[in-house]
């Protein structure tokens, strides 16, 4: 090949190349996608855990909707109150007051106190005791099953099985709710952190059946309703409940309970 060939062939390289430069410059102006610049401040803030507490997908679907004002700027239950207050201030919005919350599993009932029907040696599940007779080996069928599905789903390492039940570390848990959702037998909710008195049972049978399966069940009683000054605490289907914007703390709850188990 002479060398007119090979300066011809390098223009036409050359040529070429230019051409698809300049395609793809133009072609990506035209395609750009705008990016919201108050989305990008708020995802630079949030944690950036990815649990989907929020409901949303992620942290990037959590910016995007509250950029879009269709989500609250104190919508993320890791980042709190400080996280809350400066996506307020991106947001020009007041974050207003952030109750911190966490989760609760409402059971006592460790290896001493719940009876068992049998021995159970299966796949280490609680989901998979709903194909297991009588929905587990436990005598009451509303406490824990303590095989840690729970402990599987919370993506911060704040929850345990301790002696058969499930619990949790306040401090670490970031109320985002995975627990929550993962529980087949829906013992955990969400409680505000500083609430100090809470009934750690979920059980709705009657007194004698609660009495005959575990020894620190709720009986239904209504002990704690009667002595509770502030109205906090009503028993329904034989089970009590508190109310934490009601309950003023006294203790008086804690005092009556024949069974112990208000916390």
């Amino acid at each position: 090949m002479n060398i007119t060939g090979i300066i011809i062939a390098a223009a036409i390289v050359g040529g070429v190349g230019l051409f698809i430069g300049v395609f793809l410059g133009i072609a990506g102006k035209a395609f750009a996608v705008k990016v919201d610049e108050k989305e990008e401040a708020i995802l630079s803030v949030l944690p950036g855990n990815n649990c989907g507490g929020c409901g949303y997908a992620g942290c990037s679907g959590l910016a995007a909707a509250i950029a879009k004002g269709e989500a609250l700027v104190g919508a993320c239950p890791v980042g709190g109150a400080l996280v809350a207050a400066k996506i307020g201030q991106i947001m020009g919005q007041d974050a207003g007051e952030q109750i911190r919350m966490t989760a609760l599993v409402k059971c006592t009932g460790t290896c001493d106190k719940a009876n068992q029907d049998y021995k159970y040696y299966g796949i280490q599940d609680c989901n998979m005791m709903t194909f297991v007779q009588n929905g587990g080996p436990k005598s009451c069928n509303y406490g824990c099953l303590g095989y840690g599905t729970c402990v599987k789903a919370c993506p911060f390492d704040a929850i345990h099985v301790v002696d058969g039940v499930a619990v949790v570390d306040k401090d670490a848990c970031k109320a985002c709710g995975k627990c929550v959702s993962a529980c087949p037998k829906k013992l955990i909710e969400l409680v505000p952190y500083d609430q100090k008195h809470m009934v750690r049972c979920s059980s709705r049978d009657k007194g004698k059946d609660v009495v005959s399966a575990c020894k620190s069940g709720c009986i239904g009683c209504k002990m704690c309703q009667k002595v509770c000054p502030s109205g906090a605490i009503t028993v329904e289907n034989n089970l009590a409940h508190i109310d934490p914007a009601l309950c003023t703390g006294c203790g008086l709850c804690v005092e009556k309970c024949p069974k112990k188990i208000i916390l």
